[in-house]
């Protein structure tokens, strides 16, 4: 069905399918959280569903994690070039976790996708992608700082048959069982997935069943050119021109120390939008390379963001832009450039996107985020076979914005996921959390204060190892408008002991004993506006919560406070002439 015979359906119509959509969706997604094998999927709810239509075009998506929408078509497209229609049954269940030949944003990242079968006809697809606790690979985990080419990341699976007429592949589950430290965890959660895309797949074909299927279908695509159509009426109200935006990724062990670029030019013209990637820097040899669909993905996330968050998250966001990306590019790598550790970049072109906007539109203008410190711990434990993957989501801090501050440990922008709880870490894996805190003065200092970032300290109560991605920023997250840059965090082995030791990812496995402390410190984020022009109470309470010490009360906001029995107050008269000064 194309756009321009898209069938008349009232509005009534197009508005109970599409609030269906959503709810089968986020049915699926709920199902998918509550049969998690992994602390991944359970926990971090590292996942995420959505229906498509024949053709991979997203009806609906239940935003977990915004980069999917771009990673669903992808999927898709490379299933129908290994299959025909006509060979996807009902019951079947296809797997593809390939970045080239599929849209997986890296290998630990797993599509399921279940035809929809009714009447005979190919309705569309049933999906869900989900990470993996270790798919082989340099270290346990698969995601390694060390990877040099896409093979050192793990087992990639381009689309094949997982489950065949409700039935698994035997040969197929064989092959990920050997091909993983943790294969119980991996087919578990597999299944799990499986099982909430036939939930998705059932409660579609309830539905057209009850409005009748081309009703559904014709429903569903209106649902997204009204999302363009939106869209594109948001635009038209943004000034034409273009707009430059500049942001960098900058840690220890990348590309020997030098930033890497993301460079964007936004060309507004009447209700058209262009995103050109173009000029970013060439593809690395480490990795931290992205894939274009997910390129087009961010560009989606900001979309929805400068124009109303409440927007259905479907194809019409992907219709109202075109983005542009040079093929050899970090937004455009050539196989078999490696791409494990996508997400920072991923977060720097949605700074990049925001830094083009913020001059001409005020939703964009926002302090840069976190861009987080990566890296996964493991067990060896007497006796066990593989080691226990300890894989989280770290996260960060927001920006500041405008007339608001940031968000204190976040996850930021297209990373989204959540904080593994103390509980669940400590009964599932041989770790105490000695230290779980705000990281002071790490939310750069602005009229508007930058998001703190957190720390957490593991102690080891058995032998393991630490598996780094990245390390302390060289550049930390820039302020906005006079504000001041977040703190640039941090991974120590054993703070404030003789042997203490700091990590960058350029050091690969790190060995740790037990008793051996590992410090995980995020980044924070910027700050907006001069901290100069920072009300005094605000900083007052910044100090008396402990987000700000006495110190940078003093020197970066011109806030002098003293102690008042148990507590903070403002010497009023040396804060009025240090601010005057």
């Amino acid at each position: 069905m194309t756009r321009n015979t898209v069938p008349a359906v009232d509005a009534i119509t197009v508005e109970v399918v599409g609030q269906s959509l959503a709810g089968i969706v986020q049915e699926m997604q709920n199902s998918l959280f509550c049969t998690g094998y992994s602390t991944i999927i359970r926990e971090s709810r590292d996942a995420s569903c959505a229906i498509l239509d024949p053709a991979g075009r997203v009806l609906s998506q239940f935003t977990v994690l915004p980069l999917h929408l771009g990673a669903f078509p992808a999927c898709v497209e490379g299933l129908l070039s290994f299959y025909s229609a006509d060979e996807l049954s009902d019951g079947d269940a296809y797997l593809v976790n390939h970045p080239y030949w599929g849209g997986s944003p890296h290998a630990p990242d797993m599509a399921i996708l279940s035809p929809i079968v009714i009447d005979g006809g190919l309705f569309g697809f049933s999906a869900s992608i989900a990470h993996k606790s270790d798919i082989g690979g340099l270290v346990p985990g698969s995601s390694s700082g060390q990877a040099r080419e896409i093979f050192h990341e793990g087992l990639m699976v381009p689309p094949v048959r997982f489950h065949q007429r409700g039935e698994p592949v035997r040969e197929v589950e064989t092959i990920l069982r050997a091909n993983s430290r943790t294969p119980d965890l991996v087919i578990g959660d597999l299944q799990g997935q499986v099982g909430a895309t036939r939930l998705g797949a059932e409660r579609v074909r309830d539905l057209c069943a009850k409005h009748g299927t081309s009703t559904v279908a014709s429903a569903a695509e209106r649902l997204y050119l009204l999302t363009e159509r939106r869209s594109r009426a948001a635009i038209a109200s943004w000034p034409d021109g273009s707009y430059e935006g500049y942001a960098a990724l900058h840690s220890e062990g990348l590309e020997g120390g030098r930033p890497v670029a993301v460079r964007v030019t936004v060309t507004v013209d009447g209700d058209r939008a262009t995103f050109d990637f173009s000029a970013s820097d060439d593809q690395v040899a480490g990795p931290y390379n992205i894939r274009p669909p997910l390129v087009r993905a961010v560009c989606s996330y900001a979309l929805k963001c400068l124009i109303d968050p409440e927007l259905p998250s479907n194809h019409g966001l992907t219709l109202a832009v075109e983005t542009i990306t040079r093929d050899g590019s970090v937004l455009s790598p050539v196989m078999p450039a490696p791409v494990n550790t996508y997400m920072p970049i991923a977060n720097v072109v949605a700074e990049a996107i925001f830094d083009a906007l913020g001059p001409v539109l005020p939703r964009a203008r926002i302090g840069e985020s976190s861009r987080g410190v990566s890296g996964t711990l493991s067990h060896f434990l007497p006796g066990e076979p593989y080691p226990r993957v300890q894989y989280e989501l770290p996260a960060g801090a927001v920006g500041a914005r405008a007339d608001a501050d940031g968000v204190s440990a976040s996850k930021a922008h297209v990373a989204n996921g959540t904080i593994t709880p103390v509980e669940i870490l400590e009964s599932e894996f041989p770790v105490e959390l000695v230290r779980f805190e705000l990281v002071p003065d790490s939310g750069g200092a602005g009229r508007f204060r930058g998001g703190l970032a957190y720390v957490r300290e593991y102690r080891m109560l058995g032998d393991g190892q630490f598996s780094g991605r990245g390390g302390h920023l060289l550049t930390p997250p820039a302020g906005r408008e006079g504000g001041l840059p977040g703190g640039g965090g941090a991974t120590i082995v054993n703070p404030g002991r003789a042997d203490e030791r700091h990590v960058s990812a350029r050091d690969g496995n790190v060995r740790l004993r037990a008793g051996d402390v590992l410090r995980r410190e995020m980044s924070g984020a910027g700050g907006y506006g001069d901290p100069r022009e920072r009300e005094v109470e605000r900083v007052l309470d910044d100090v008396r919560n402990g987000y700000v010490t006495p110190e940078s009360a003093r020197s970066a906001y011109g806030v002098v406070v003293v102690r008042a029995g148990h507590t903070w107050d403002v010497d009023a008269e040396a804060t009025a002439a240090l601010r005057a000064g």
